[in-house]
């Protein structure tokens, strides 16, 4: 059977979730959180982060997103506070716990990204990239156009 290019897209994604998921599990966060986390981390330091923000930076439903931030709020990892300019907009704040997790995070990210990508040329990588920008986009002008 000839496996095209979304099946080998679903190979890899499952293949990449099991193995972020396995890696992180001893912190209690999936491979998806984790990086909702650190994102959040990151961002924070120039100014608030909405959930607006994680949609759009992952590509996520505003369902999805909803139930990933409602479960890192449950665990202690972020908080959600009202901004001063609009008391509907809740602004995301990562906590300390949020913090120290993040080494740990990053490491397993970097270390499976390492296994991602072995053997892979940086050309290879690049041209890698910018096809499944170019995927992702035709896909997107299917759906919003």
């Amino acid at each position: 059977m000839k496996r095209d290019c979304g099946v080998w897209i679903n190979i890899l994604s499952h293949t990449l979730k099991q193995r972020m998921n396995a890696a992180l599990a001893d912190l209690g966060v999936t491979g998806v959180q984790s990086r909702v986390i650190h994102y959040i981390l990151e961002h924070y330091k120039n100014g608030p982060v909405f959930q607006k923000n994680v949609e759009e930076a992952f590509g996520l439903s505003r369902s999805t997103t909803t139930g990933i931030l409602q479960l890192l709020e449950k665990n202690g990892v972020i908080q959600r506070e009202s901004v001063a300019r609009d008391a509907r907009l809740k602004s995301l704040v990562p906590t300390e716990k949020a913090a120290h997790m993040d080494a740990r995070m990053h490491a397993c990210i970097c270390e499976i990204e390492v296994m991602l990508t072995k053997d892979i040329s940086p050309g290879q990588l690049q041209l890698f990239l910018e096809i499944a920008a170019k995927m992702y986009q035709n896909l997107a002008d299917k759906v919003n156009g």
